[in-house]
């Protein structure tokens, strides 16, 4: 009897904002839909995406993802999207009044995290819920960072 391998999830990421893990304490992470256009598909395929300076906002009950840019697709003509234009998420309700009390009540933020194809060809979003991080803990978590290098540097100096 032979066993099988389990199904292995392959993620193709398009576009990740690195900035974000250093900004912002991440308190939670959720995976959601992008509603795209044709062009926007095929733009995100050639990998040339940026999320770096968006946001995701609640507006009028649903959540809306502002500030991404997808560059134009070359072959679209006439018929291209444009490029920092609002994309709507699509995430279930109980999880949107998740997020949508966590924004109002507690002064969280939704950071976009990195968007990606999964293994069914699906545009994701990476989304997570976060508090900025003040000046002193952006240090602290630069210093951890050093010397978790150093550490490593060390250990692998002595063998």
């Amino acid at each position: 009897m032979a066993l099988k391998a389990k199904p292995t999830t392959v993620k193709k990421v398009v576009a990740e904002n690195r900035k974000a893990r250093f900004n912002y304490e991440i308190m939670d992470t959720y995976e959601a839909g992008l509603v795209l256009t044709g062009t926007e598909v095929k733009s995100l395929r050639e990998g040339k995406a940026n999320i770096a300076e968006s946001y995701a906002s609640d507006e009028g009950g649903e959540i809306w993802l502002i500030n991404s840019y997808l560059p134009e697709y070359l072959q679209a003509n006439r018929f291209n999207h444009e490029t920092r234009r609002r994309r709507k998420l699509l995430l279930s309700k109980r999880e949107m009044h998740r997020l949508q009390t966590a924004i109002n009540r507690e002064g969280m933020t939704l950071v976009p995290l990195k968007i990606y194809f999964n293994d069914r060809g699906r545009a994701k979003l990476e989304l997570a819920l976060a508090k900025g991080k003040k000046l002193h803990d952006k240090r602290e978590t630069a210093k951890e960072r050093d010397w978790n290098r150093q550490k490593s540097r060390l250990l692998k100096d002595r063998g």
